[in-house]
C-alpha cells in the first residue's frame, strides 16, 4: 500500500474501509516507517509538531462496584492498591497547580465507581469552580456513568471535556465487563455532548480482542465523533482478571496508533496508559501518528518522570501545546 498517497486521500476527505484499516494492523514490519510517515503527514496537517500534555489525579480510588477485567479498582480485583474516598477539595485544587507546573494543558479529575453520587458531584463542581478561578488549565472529568442533569452541572461549573471510554469493541465488550453495557457507555458520552462538553472516549488494546475488533473500535469512535481519543495499551496488573495477558509488542502498538490516525484524522490521538511498558524504547515514534500524551502517573500504575517526557519532545523537535 502507498501510505503517502493514502494520507493525501485522507486529507482530501477519503474514509478508510474496514479492509484498509485492517491491512494497516497486518502490515509487514519492514513497511512501518512508510506507514508512520503517512500518518505523520495527517498529524502535521492538523496539529503541526505540537503535543498536548495531560495530567491525571485519582480523586477516588478502589472499592468500585464494576467488574471490568482490566481494572485494579474493580470489585473482582485482588490487586494491592491504595483505596480511599473522594479527596478533599484542597487536594484536588492543588493537583491543578501541579498540572500547571508540569506544563500540562489539561487536568483530568478521575474517580472510581459506576458513577458519581449527587454529593460527589457537588464536591467536584466546587473544586472545578475554584480551579477555574485560580488556574489556566482545561479540565477533563472522568467520573463514570452520568445521571440525567449531571453533565449540565459539570458544564456550568467549567468542565471542558468529559472522558468515558468505550474501552473495546461492542462485540468484545461482554468478555471484559458485564456490570454495565456498551450502550451505557455510549449514552454517557452522548449526554456530555448534549450538555456542550467536548467528548473524550478511547480504548484499551491488548485485552484478547481480535484485530477486527481494534478496527471496529476506531470506526466506532469516528461515528461517536469523540474529540479526543485516548489509546491505552493493556498493562496487565496482577490480581485483575486479565493478569498475565501479554499480547502486545512495540511495532504492533505503533501500527495501532497509525491506524487510529488514518481513521480519525482530525482528532486528538493520545498515547495513554501502558505507553512505557508496551512501546518501550520506541515511545518517541508514537508521536508521529499521535499528538497527545499523559505525563506523570496513571490511576494505579506509574508513568515515567515528566522531565523525561519533556526531553523526549525536545529531542523530536516537538513542543508542548499548553492551549
Amino acid at each position: 500500500m502507498d501510505y503517502s498517497k493514502l494520507a493525501t486521500d485522507v486529507l482530501n476527505g477519503y474514509e478508510l474501509t474496514d479492509e484498509e484499516a485492517l491491512s494497516i494492523l497486518e502490515s509487514p514490519d519492514e513497511s512501518l516507517l512508510l506507514l508512520l510517515n503517512g500518518a505523520y503527514q495527517i498529524r502535521k496537517h492538523y496539529y503541526g509538531n505540537k503535543v498536548k500534555l495531560n495530567m491525571i489525579i485519582n480523586t477516588k480510588s478502589g472499592n468500585c462496584s464494576e467488574n471490568c477485567g482490566y481494572c485494579a479498582q474493580s470489585r473482582d480485583s485482588s490487586a494491592p492498591i491504595d483505596t480511599y474516598r473522594m479527596l478533599d477539595k484542597t487536594a484536588i485544587v492543588a493537583g491543578a497547580e501541579k498540572a500547571e507546573q508540569m506544563r500540562a494543558g489539561t487536568y483530568c479529575i478521575v474517580a472510581s465507581g459506576r458513577g458519581p453520587t449527587n454529593r460527589e458531584l457537588d464536591h467536584v463542581v466546587e473544586a472545578v469552580k475554584e480551579i477555574r478561578a485560580k488556574h489556566d488549565v482545561k479540565i477533563c472529568a472522568c467520573l463514570g456513568i452520568l445521571k440525567e442533569g449531571q453533565a449540565v452541572r459539570l458544564k456550568e461549573a467549567g468542565v471542558h471535556r468529559y472522558n468515558h471510554n468505550i474501552n473495546t469493541s461492542e462485540n468484545h465488550h461482554d468478555t471484559i465487563t458485564t456490570s454495565h453495557s456498551y450502550q451505557d457507555r455510549l449514552r454517557t458520552v452522548n449526554e456530555a455532548k448534549r450538555a456542550g462538553i467536548s467528548p473524550c472516549s478511547g480504548v484499551i488494546v491488548g485485552m484478547k480482542e481480535t484485530r477486527q475488533d481494534v478496527v471496529q473500535m476506531a470506526k466506532a469512535l469516528k461515528e461517536l465523533d469523540a474529540d479526543s481519543i485516548p489509546v491505552n495499551f493493556l498493562h496487565a496488573i496482577d490480581g485483575t482478571l486479565l493478569e498475565g495477558t501479554d499480547e502486545l509488542n512495540p511495532l504492533y502498538c505503533l501500527k495501532v496508533l497509525a491506524m487510529f490516525r488514518y481513521v480519525n484524522p482530525t482528532k486528538e490521538i493520545r498515547i495513554s496508559g501502558g505507553r512505557e511498558v508496551n512501546l518501550k524504547s520506541l515511545q518517541p515514534l508514537g508521536l508521529y501518528p499521535a499528538n497527545s500524551i499523559f505525563i506523570g502517573d496513571y490511576l494505579t500504575t506509574l508513568g515515567q518522570e515528566d522531565t523525561e517526557d519533556h526531553r523526549m519532545l525536545r529531542d523530536l523537535g516537538f513542543e508542548a501545546d499548553v492551549m
